[in-house]
């Protein structure tokens, strides 16, 4: 008996998916529930388990390629029967233009050719945002439904959304609809008026006049304009290797570079003696881990020192929507997660309601299923406040970006031992730099630093037990 394979729907808000790795190839024997192949969305990468038991017949779609939900990527042969090995379709090739995706390194002697030049409208046009699949608003006051890769081709091909007519779900614009307009030439269709501007991109601003209709992008709508990029033989020379961006740094990169261009950025820094809580952990952590099977690491006090902030000061718990500030009573707190291959964000629900050992434990179960592509859409949204650590690995303090739609982000440095002046007298303290990077259209100065106050006073006067 034949069982379809289908691309899973990860979200309520995630249309398609691409398939990064198949982990078993035609002809494999498969257990039901074990991992068969990974996918990336705009939200997790994950690996998908086997629908049932058998033999992996077929893979219709390959590695690379991005389908819509519920479409069909292989199919398994639940009796076990011996099949002969059927090789995936093949990705569409690249467009000549493209550049090398080779990993070995080459010898430039001609850099390549410029690309041809861009074709775009004198004036700003509205987009949709980057955030994940959302609807976006038409020139009729309608809203369009698309995914971010759909909007993303119709942007590089200057292809108004409002004037395509979608075959998917509900009018859904699907990849294969842009594909069939620009196939008939739709670009130049669906923009008037152009100039033509050489070596040209389009790049991302807010308008602080229209609210966004983007849940993962508080405050303007988003229009594009054309900035002028580094010429490409600026770029191609000597000695290099091309490595195709992945599926989640692509992502990464929408969603900093429209953070920065929505909310302005500012950032505080003060400085915490920790000394307490680190002698209170050491002479602790081997009896915390016996009694509760975890480490115990420094970041649950920093979420506890967060959510006192945060309730002493709700403005940085919040988002931005239009010219309307949404307080949330909830604190979800989002905690950074370094990956080989990228950056997460999962969500400590509810932080304000866990004590110490729970935190500890929702962010080591988080970050284990971070790293094995086991986090569910919904771990990773509806965060109010950040924290990252970039001390982790060093760094004595960083500037993150924020984390849309939040208003906040706290970046913590590494602890380490320092002389400060104690009383009048030089002493040795476990000092750590925490920084405040905040969106200035919501966060005063005012705000930001009494919030990093409450931050520091909960740190350095430590009273919660920790066993």
């Amino acid at each position: 008996m034949a069982v379809d394979i289908v691309m899973p729907q990860m979200g309520e808000s995630i249309f398609e998916g691409t398939i990064t790795k198949w982990l078993k190839k035609p002809g494999d024997k498969v257990e039901r529930d074990e991992p068969l192949f990974e996918i990336s969305t705009d939200k997790v990468d994950a690996e998908i388990p086997s629908p049932s038991a058998g033999v992996l017949k077929e893979i219709k779609v390959g590695e690379g390629q991005t389908v819509p939900i519920q479409t069909v990527v292989g199919v398994i042969d639940a009796a076990g029967s011996p099949v002969a090995a059927s090789a995936p379709t093949p990705a569409p090739a690249p467009a000549k233009s493209q550049a090398p995706a080779s990993a070995k390194t080459q010898a430039v002697g001609v850099p390549p050719p410029a690309p041809a030049p861009v074709q775009r409208p004198a004036a700003a046009v509205p987009v949709a945002s980057t955030s994940a699949a959302v609807a976006a608003p038409s020139s009729s006051g309608e809203r369009i439904h698309s995914s971010p890769l759909v909007r993303r081709m119709a942007k590089e091909h200057g292809i108004d959304l409002a004037t395509v007519a979608g075959t998917g779900a509900g009018g859904r614009i699907s990849k294969q609809d842009i594909e069939a307009v620009i196939a008939a030439g739709g670009a130049s269709a669906a923009v008037p008026s152009v100039v033509s501007i050489p070596a040209a991109r389009p790049v991302l601003v807010p308008s602080a006049a229209t609210p966004s209709t983007a849940p993962g992008v508080s405050g303007g709508q988003t229009h594009v304009v054309l900035e002028t990029a580094v010429p490409r033989e600026k770029i191609y020379f000597g000695n290099y290797e091309v490595q195709p961006m992945s599926t989640m740094r692509q992502r990464i990169a929408e969603h900093m570079v429209a953070s920065k261009h929505v909310s302005p950025h500012v950032y505080s820094v003060d400085e915490i003696d920790m000394t307490k809580v680190a002698v209170l952990r050491a002479k602790a952590k081997e009896e915390f881990e016996k009694r509760y099977d975890t480490k115990l690491t420094f970041m649950p006090f920093f979420v506890k020192a967060a959510v006192a902030g945060l309730r002493a000061f709700p403005t940085m718990n919040a988002s931005l929507d239009g010219t309307n500030v949404v307080i949330h009573k909830d604190i979800n707190i989002g905690i950074a997660v370094a990956l080989e291959w990228g950056l997460i964000v999962p969500v400590v629900k509810n932080a304000d309601e866990k004590n110490l050992l729970g935190i500890q434990r929702t962010m080591n179960d988080l970050a284990e299923r971070a790293r094995s592509k086991k986090l569910k859409p919904e771990e990773v949204q509806e965060g109010t406040f950040s924290i990252t650590n970039p001390g982790v690995f060093g760094g004595l303090f960083g500037l993150p970006v924020i984390s849309q739609p939040n208003v906040g982000i706290l970046g913590l440095g590494a602890i380490e031992k320092r002389p400060v002046v104690v009383d009048d007298a030089i002493a040795i303290r476990s000092m750590c730099y925490v920084t405040l990077s905040y969106d200035h259209r919501v966060v005063d100065g005012a705000i930001a630093h009494q919030f990093l106050h409450k931050v520091k006073e909960t740190l350095e006067n430590w009273s919660e037990p920790l066993l």
